[in-house]
């Protein structure tokens, strides 16, 4: 409770049973971080829009997984460096239950890096993109901009997560 506003009880994960100023809440920190909690409240927001099917339907996680094709890269696709000094991964997720595909890029490099992306009959669009300033750090799913071409520049230590709202049916 309180990770969307930056409170961290000085690192104490467990505060049951502290009636101290370790566990309690300042409502102070949602103003003085108000770029974390846009952050965690756009995320929240997305999986609210979720769709509930697998959920009737009793799928669990496993199985979600295997409904979903992975593939995973590098800056270069389809040739993800696994390598001990390996400082970047990007992976695609074609997700059979939702409309949509994820593309995720992870740069901990200390220099920007350019990640080769599958192309795809429509543009990608930028959800989150976490070297840039709030409010462009992340956006509403429903008002995603589009990128163009045949890659993206992530910037040194950070997570880009692009989507297609493309039918994987039309694949």
């Amino acid at each position: 409770m309180g990770d969307e506003a930056g409170r961290t009880q000085n690192g104490n994960n467990n505060a049951y049973c502290h009636d101290n100023e370790q566990s309690w809440f300042d409502w102070d920190l949602v103003k003085q971080n108000a770029e974390i909690h846009r952050f965690v409240s756009l995320l929240t927001a997305r999986r609210h829009l979720r769709d509930i099917r697998p959920e009737l339907d009793r799928l669990n996680l496993i199985q979600l997984i295997q409904r979903s094709k992975f593939v995973w890269h590098g800056t270069k696709l389809n040739q993800p460096d696994c390598g001990y000094t390996s400082h970047s991964l990007a992976l695609t997720c074609y997700n059979s239950t939702e409309d949509f595909i994820l593309h995720w890029i992870l740069n901990a490099y200390w220099e920007p890096l350019e990640f080769e992306l599958p192309v795809l009959p429509e543009p990608w669009m930028r959800w989150i993109d976490t070297s840039l300033k709030s409010p462009d750090d992340i956006t509403d799913w429903k008002n995603t901009p589009e990128i163009y071409g045949y890659s993206y520049y992530a910037q040194p230590r950070s997570t880009v997560v692009l989507l297609s709202k493309i039918k994987l049916n039309k694949l």
